[in-house]
């Protein structure tokens, strides 16, 4: 059985952001530590070595701050003979629920799963959540530990720990997104993106609105990011996986890791986008809305196509044939569609945007491309997607 004392000497295996804040808390807070990273970056003050298993043979508390589950399992698997017969594993990696049940029975009562509900400024300031599971002797051990990052919350086995890591991620990255969509909604409103924010602040996203303002005014001075896309992104698809639902983007339809990447990305860091560059697609939009081809010939260039593929077969109309298919008049249904800009990126004189349309039956993806020719924005080209 595991002698009952609190662990001196902790190695930190994982120095990116929440491990190194992890690190030079537990350091403040005299605890002895040594940090441990494959990339070869220090953690400011927290002494560190070249060595994991030199890191481990030194620890009875071995501190997990890694990207995902194979990278967990990589490391165990190369300093598992340095592990000490009462040398404790402490993972606060976020992984997948299955990985976490296989690494607590490959090390048994010696293994605490732990992820973490907070960003670095909590791990700075030992203000995180704590979702602990292990057994209650191992758990007593840690627990000075633990608190010194944060509350702790035992948790019934390292499965469900590891699922409430991944579903209070899939609230944040669901919040990222709802901002995303209201900012888009208010940049097509032609709303100011100060005003906007103020109010957004207002409510139930006023939290993350006030962390993320920096970035969303481009401000220069903003503060680093307090976690990265590909790690938000890394956790939807886990979650997708455990419960075996798709991942679901924008549009609402099943989506990829790597397109949810790109939403969130879209979303976190998303710019305020010129009245100017909006103004085509807003034409666009009245087009549809009205039935009027007016509209059309407003938003594209007179040299425009408009292709993708109808009944099977490619298609490629120049603008005075696309605007033939509209009549004049809304249609019959135009009160249950609805047009959503999606994204809009500016290059200098050239930008891309995407819409999604949802017409009836048929959701559409329309991607533009803009040119600014004589001091205004015009739509050059569009090709788009119909969904089946």
């Amino acid at each position: 059985m595991a002698r009952m004392t609190t662990p001196h000497t902790i190695a930190v295996l994982g120095l990116g952001r929440m491990g190194s804040a992890i690190a030079t808390r537990l350091a403040a807070q005299d605890r002895d530590v040594v940090g441990w990273t494959r990339s070869g970056r220090t953690a400011g003050t927290v002494k560190t070595t070249d060595d994991p298993n030199e890191a481990v043979a030194q620890a009875d508390l071995v501190l997990l701050a890694l990207f995902d589950g194979p990278a967990c399992r990589q490391v165990l698997d190369d300093v598992r003979d340095s592990l000490r017969t009462d040398t404790i594993v402490l993972n606060t990696s976020t992984i997948a629920p299955a990985e976490a049940t296989r690494l607590a029975r490959l090390l048994g009562p010696a293994y605490v799963h732990a992820p973490l509900l907070g960003s670095v400024p909590a791990a700075t300031t030992g203000t995180l959540q704590i979702l602990a599971a292990a057994d209650q002797n191992t758990l007593d051990r840690v627990r000075p530990v633990l608190e010194t990052l944060g509350t702790v919350r035992h948790v019934a086995d390292a499965s469900t720990a590891a699922a409430l890591k991944l579903i209070a991620n899939n609230s944040l990255a669901g919040a990222v997104l709802a901002l995303r969509d209201s900012l888009r909604q208010a940049d097509v409103l032609g709303l100011p993106r100060t005003q906007t924010l103020d109010v957004l602040e207002l409510g139930q996203l006023g939290a993350l609105v006030a962390r993320k303002r920096p970035f969303l005014l481009g401000e220069p001075t903003a503060a680093p990011a307090e976690f990265t896309i590909g790690a938000l992104a890394k956790d939807m698809a886990l979650l997708a996986a455990a419960s075996d639902t798709p991942l679901r983007g924008a549009t609402g339809l099943p989506d990829t890791p790597a397109a949810l990447e790109s939403d969130i990305a879209v979303a976190a860091t998303a710019p305020a986008v010129e009245d100017a560059v909006l103004e085509p697609l807003r034409a666009y939009i009245r087009g549809h809305a009205t039935g009027d081809p007016t509209h059309f010939r407003d938003a594209f260039l007179p040299t425009a196509h408009i292709e993708g593929i109808r009944d099977g077969a490619f298609v490629s109309w120049h603008l005075d044939e696309y605007c033939t298919l509209f009549r004049g008049r809304p249609a019959p249904d135009e009160p249950t569609r609805t047009r959503r800009i999606d994204a809009i990126d500016v290059h200098g004189t050239v930008a891309t945007a995407t819409m999604t349309l949802r017409h009836g039956a048929d959701t559409f993806t329309d991607i533009f491309l803009l040119v600014l020719a004589d001091g205004r924005w015009r739509i050059a080209n569009k090709a788009y997607h119909r969904h089946d």
